[in-house]
């Protein structure tokens, strides 16, 4: 390790933070529970049936050691640039901006799908025209700017209310769910086969996406050596139990028929809670929306304020980049590359699935060169290295199944390039400039 990679780690032993166990547990919580419980328990039965519950236990394993790693990157190395910045440390600065590119350009198409996820859910409940929902969308979208604005720590106190009510909410629905679960719907466990099963994994990828954030906001932690490993823990075991009780409930109670409307969990309340459950949906819905744009804001806006502040960006972004400061330019340039996502989104009628493939493909593309780099920049032999290891084979295996998904990817990378290109023939020109 360099003398400046011992620095940053010693630095990162004596930082005092403002977020501690609590405020941290309820950020990473949100980031990875998020919009898969709105949609993905109903879609994973029609894709694999009962053989579904089995996809959420081999995400949940494959999840284990990400999670590890990005932890024990966040601990070591609070860095406001996050999986950018150890790529920095381990691959240079050319692969640094397309991994910053790839998660502030790429995965920021996933802001307006949320909104938009949680706009559907309030207006199935509360009987509004669907014309309504890009007003409930844009609406979502600048409560959770509004937090921000105010800070990491409001934002971060906020985000324990929210994910507190939504946990509440959870539970209550599982725990009406589970005693109407009938054996009976779990035969033939295996109606579409392994494939099924494959189709299934991949889907809940996306659902336990989202361990990269704390990595942004890590120096905002108190103690991140001790706080992160234990945020990310109790984190992981709340939300692999939620996912997993909520599939059991969902193929148990609704069956084959879950995954064919757009409100999959709304069906389920239905089900077990005629009136009070349709209610209770609409509130998870809208904490769900509002509680993950509050986490991803967060690592949006110090990541652009990192990026500039490492001529990625325009410097004038570089403002809130230092711990404790909030990057309020870099936050409103994170609104603006929403909105145009949301401008296309509307233009093609609110069809979620080519802008959840480019945030999928970029979270594919980010996770290999995070677990790469980890590999190569934490201590040999280590707990966090032999997750790293580990996890970089199966970061591997997930870039085989993206395939052409990863064109998104290509292209951002290619300007990341070509911007290193520019950097050295200006450089060469100012060189070859006749001195005053």
């Amino acid at each position: 390790m360099s003398i400046r990679a011992d620095a940053v780690a010693d630095g990162a032993e004596g930082h005092r933070g403002s977020i501690g166990v609590v405020q941290g547990t309820a950020l990473y919580i949100a980031a990875v529970l998020g919009t898969g419980l709105l949609v993905l328990p109903g879609v994973a039965a029609a894709a694999a049936g009962p053989a579904s519950v089995l996809s959420v236990i081999v995400v949940l394993v494959l999840s284990i050691p990400l999670a590890g790693t990005f932890g024990a990157l966040a601990a070591r190395y609070p860095d406001p640039g996050g999986v950018a910045s150890y790529v920095r440390r381990a691959l240079g600065p050319t692969a640094s901006r397309m991994t910053g590119y790839w998660f502030y350009f790429g995965v920021c198409a996933g802001t307006p799908v949320v909104a938009v996820l949680g706009g559907e859910y309030i207006a199935a409940v509360g009987g509004i025209d669907r014309a309504g929902i890009p007003i409930i969308a844009l609406t979502i979208i600048a409560l959770a700017l509004a937090a921000n604005l105010f800070g990491v720590r409001i934002a971060g106190w906020v985000q324990f209310v929210l994910t507190g009510l939504l946990l509440a909410v959870v539970v209550g629905v599982v725990a009406v769910a589970l005693p109407a679960v009938e054996p009976a719907r779990f035969s033939p466990f295996l109606p579409h086969g392994w494939g099924g099963v494959g189709t299934a994994v991949l889907l809940f990828v996306w659902a336990f996406a989202g361990w990269e954030v704390g990595t942004h906001i890590s120096a905002e932690f108190r103690e991140p050596r001790r706080v992160i490993p234990i945020a990310t823990t109790i984190a992981l075991v709340v939300t692999g139990a939620s996912y997993l009780l909520l599939q059991i409930a969902t193929v148990g109670v609704v069956g084959a028929s879950a995954g064919e409307g757009a409100v999959p969990l709304l069906t389920l309340a239905s089900a077990v809670a005629p009136g009070v459950g349709p209610i209770a949906v609409g509130a998870v819905a809208a904490i769900v929306s509002l509680g993950v744009l509050n986490a991803y804001l967060a690592a949006f806006g110090k990541l652009g304020a990192s990026l500039a502040r490492n001529g990625d960006l325009p410097r004038w972004f570089e403002r809130g980049a230092d711990p404790g400061t909030v990057p309020r330019r870099a936050l409103v340039l994170t609104l603006c590359v929403g909105l145009v996502y949301f401008g296309f989104m509307l233009w093609s009628g609110l069809d979620l699935e080519p802008f959840i493939l480019i945030h999928t493909s970029n979270m594919v593309a980010i996770y290999a060169a995070g677990m790469l780099s980890a590999v190569l920049i934490l201590p040999r032999r280590t707990a966090g290295w032999w997750m790293a290891v580990v996890a970089t084979v199966l970061s591997i295996g997930l870039l085989v199944l993206a395939g052409g998904n990863l064109l998104p990817s290509v292209l951002l990378a290619a300007i990341a390039v070509a911007v290193t290109g520019w950097r050295r023939v200006r450089g060469r020109a100012r060189g070859s400039a006749p001195s005053a």
